[in-house]
């Protein structure tokens, strides 16, 4: 679901969603005292959030997004008024700080009051990562936001209330929530840390990606002058469909035609910046690849670049 983020605080990673095109709700045990964070989409794409305010006494913390989209996906938010004991719920998160948007599902099996905060029990599977994640019901409304587990318990979670999140993002008390009042010992779930492996991963993501950005600057420019070399310089048509035309260079079945006399210089000009841009992607992702970066994430981050392509490995 691209509601659902991972949210990342030096090496620590939690959950959270989006509830507007710029606002997403976490736990504040999950951003700690830190003013900024680190968001990751469902799609790979990594962008920054400040803390836009906090409370400490329902354990919220509201972000603000410092590039809103305007076609977000949000969760709309319901009420722990409407839940019910039984009710099937799901709850989506980064358990553990890497297995992004995993689906869980449960019911509810409880409604407690524990130290001023109205909390929804489940059975669902939730483990360090999930926190801040939403629990949703079948229509897909937050009922709450992943909190805590009991201390040494397999399938005994909870959320704090999505009443109390509404409440933060409208600066009010929390409302009144009819259950009734029975206090249940719990502790927090810390944000997942993660192994030296998955910080390897993370490192050799982020490389990565800053990689493909520069090189993406250099094939557009590249892009412009092969444009100007294609109207004065060469006679005749490319065979096939790129993403940029001037990877034909590396299809021998697609250059059909002739560069035109005198243009000689211009077109080695062209290969060598093209195969600048070639060598530059195989070594960037060499380099992803040793640092056990997912191929499916590297494809991602090339694709966003218009730069996937299948000749570069030819």
């Amino acid at each position: 679901m691209p509601a659902v983020i991972t949210v990342q605080t030096g090496n620590a990673r939690g959950s959270g969603f989006f509830v507007g095109p710029d606002t997403i709700l976490t736990n504040v045990h999950v951003v700690g005292n830190h003013a900024g964070v680190t968001i990751r989409h469902s799609d790979g794409t990594v962008t920054n959030a400040r803390v836009e305010s906090t409370s400490t006494a329902y354990d919220i913390a509201v972000l603000k997004t410092s590039t809103p989209l305007p076609n977000q996906p949000t969760i709309p938010l319901g009420t722990i008024n409407t839940a019910r004991i039984g009710q099937e719920i799901i709850v989506i998160g980064t358990p553990l700080g890497f297995l992004q948007n995993t689906v869980s599902r449960g019911i509810i099996s409880g409604l407690r009051e524990v130290d001023g905060s109205t909390l929804l029990q489940t059975d669902a599977a939730i483990n360090p990562g999930n926190s801040g994640g939403p629990v949703l019901d079948r229509n897909g409304t937050a009922l709450g936001i992943v909190k805590s587990g009991y201390s040494g318990r397999d399938g005994l979670s909870f959320a704090v209330a999505i009443d109390h999140a509404q409440a933060v993002l409208e600066g009010r008390s929390a409302p009144p929530v009819a259950v009734s009042a029975t206090p249940s010992p719990y502790k927090a779930l810390s944000p997942a840390v993660m192994s030296p492996t998955d910080q390897l991963r993370q490192d050799g993501s982020h490389a990565f990606e800053q990689a493909i950005d520069r090189l993406a600057r250099q094939a557009d420019a590249l892009d412009q002058r092969w444009r100007s070399f294609r109207r004065g310089c060469y006679r005749g048509p490319i065979g096939g469909s790129f993403d940029r035309e001037w990877f034909a260079l590396y299809d021998e079945r697609a250059m059909q035609g002739v560069v035109a006399r005198g243009c000689d210089t211009s077109f080695s000009e062209i290969r060598r910046q093209a195969d600048e841009i070639h060598a530059g992607i195989l070594e960037a992702d060499e380099a992803a690849r040793r640092a056990n970066v997912y191929p499916g994430e590297r494809r991602a981050a090339l694709g966003r670049q218009r730069l996937d392509f299948s000749g570069w490995s030819r």
